[in-house]
């Protein structure tokens, strides 16, 4: 039997932010269990990708991993170019444009999930408080009055190994930080919400020769939203500020991007069919030949959209973050975003009340660190910031679905109105920079960064 202070079931992005951040202000002692392997990084260029906001950066710098985020292949990007295909309308965003305080240079960067994660994991590994377990899955969790109790299966061979049995798991609180089909919620029985998008997402890397010009770019199309996220393809080291502003249209450095292409079952069904150089083609004409003559440069992954939304992020000594309590539709981005912030803020809840235990630690003297008070009010704070995104989110979708004319010229008239008035513009910016009121402290700039 071994004894633990939280266990944490998934070491990806959410779950490895959790135990840092725990780790940063107690000496909690964090067991993680996950048996997907940290991937190693090499020169091939990942299609999973991540746009890390403002906030999220903030939580990186302020747990000791930006720096060795930022020297791997990281993109940052200074402007958002969002347009209409069936009409007039466009949007465009600029760093420069913010009304932010301190005023940000960025207004973002897209980054390899594996490059976070690599990242995070050689954190934690260096932190004696945080014991990894990845030689074999959980196979059941019960509750007790004040512990949780989680056994292995003992009998599962991991990455074609026989696995070595583990001993099960007592702890004071379970996290289930275990990704959208959370083995940790079926366990547990938390109910879901769930709402079908009809669309399906294709990912994967392209060329385009004219450079992506550090811009994100984002048009509408009747079907579903089409993205291109600037890439680094640095394999590691990070751009001085001569070669971020130097913009060729040969250049290996900034003429890369991943493509997040949301469309229907159908339509997706027929663009993985299509070849690379007709695939490339409808990319191409899709984005009115913005970036130049496209080419694809990777594999090409779809996957079905759903939203979720857990009816309640707790249940008893169970928490719920990430991708494990909510999904939404990927147009914006803020899918894991979302999921930091909820490592954030339920570090912070967890935490608050323990420095007087600091000095003397051990397992029974943080023993009423989990308040059922406290982990409600995580709940309320988290779900009412995840339903509002599922809302907006929703709103867009809506807005930019197949309409009559009528209804198209009004919404790009409302489109460059927005890109017109200054207010409403920052208001944009604001969100897309992740500044918003009531964020967890890590989410702050600190004065050392």
């Amino acid at each position: 039997m071994q004894k633990f202070d939280v266990l944490i079931v998934g070491a990806g992005m959410v779950g490895l932010t959790l135990a840092l951040a725990l780790r940063k202000t107690s000496q909690l002692k964090i067991a993680m269990v996950d048996t997907l392997a940290v991937t190693e990084l090499d020169d091939k260029i990942d299609v999973r990708v991540s746009a890390i906001n403002v906030a999220s950066k903030n939580i990186f710098a302020n747990l000791g991993v930006w720096y060795a985020i930022e020297n791997s292949r990281v993109q940052d990007y200074q402007h958002m170019h969002i347009w209409d295909k069936a009409g007039l309308g466009k949007l465009d965003f600029s760093a420069q444009d913010s009304a932010s305080f301190p005023p940000e240079d960025n207004l973002g960067w897209i980054i390899e999930n594996k490059v976070i994660r690599h990242a995070l994991w050689q954190q934690a590994e260096l932190d004696e408080g945080i014991h990894f377990f990845t030689d074999n899955k959980l196979a059941s969790l019960s509750q007790g009055e004040s512990e949780v109790f989680a056994s292995f299966a003992n009998d599962t061979a991991i990455n074609g190994n026989s696995s070595t049995p583990t001993p099960p798991i007592i702890a004071k609180l379970v996290v289930g930080a275990d990704g959208a089909n959370s083995w940790v919620r079926k366990q547990m029985n938390m109910a879901m919400i769930f709402k079908d998008y009809d669309h399906h997402a294709i990912v994967a890397t392209v060329a385009c020769p004219q450079g992506h010009k550090n811009t994100a770019w984002q048009v509408f199309l009747p079907t579903g939203p089409l993205a291109f996220l600037p890439l680094n393809s640095l394999t590691s080291g990070k751009k001085n500020k001569a070669e971020s502003s130097t913009q060729s249209s040969v250049s290996s450095v900034d003429d890369l991007c991943s493509i997040v292409y949301s469309t229907s079952p159908e339509d997706a069904k027929r663009l993985i069919s299509l070849d690379a150089i007709d695939f490339a083609k409808e990319l191409t004409a899709a984005s009115d030949g913005k970036l130049g003559d496209i080419t694809l440069k990777s594999e090409r992954f779809t996957y079905p959209l759903t939203m979720r939304l857990a009816q309640d992020f707790v249940k008893d000594r169970v928490v719920l973050i990430g991708d494990a309590a909510h999904t939404i539709h990927p147009l914006a981005g803020q899918g894991v975003n979302l999921g930091l912030l909820d490592a954030a803020a339920l570090a912070q809840t967890l935490t608050a009340k323990l420095s007087e235990h600091d000095e003397n630690y051990s397992h029974e003297s943080y023993a009423e660190f989990v308040n059922s008070s406290d982990l409600k009010a995580f709940s309320r704070w988290r779900k009412s910031e995840a339903t509002e995104m599922i809302a907006a989110m929703e709103g867009i979708k809506q807005a930019f679905a197949p309409q009559q004319s009528p209804i198209k010229l009004l919404r790009g008239m409302g489109m460059n109105i927005i890109n017109n008035f200054a207010p409403a513009k920052n208001r944009l910016i604001a969100q897309a920079l992740g500044i918003k009121a009531d964020l967890p402290e890590l989410a702050y700039q600190k004065d050392s960064l």
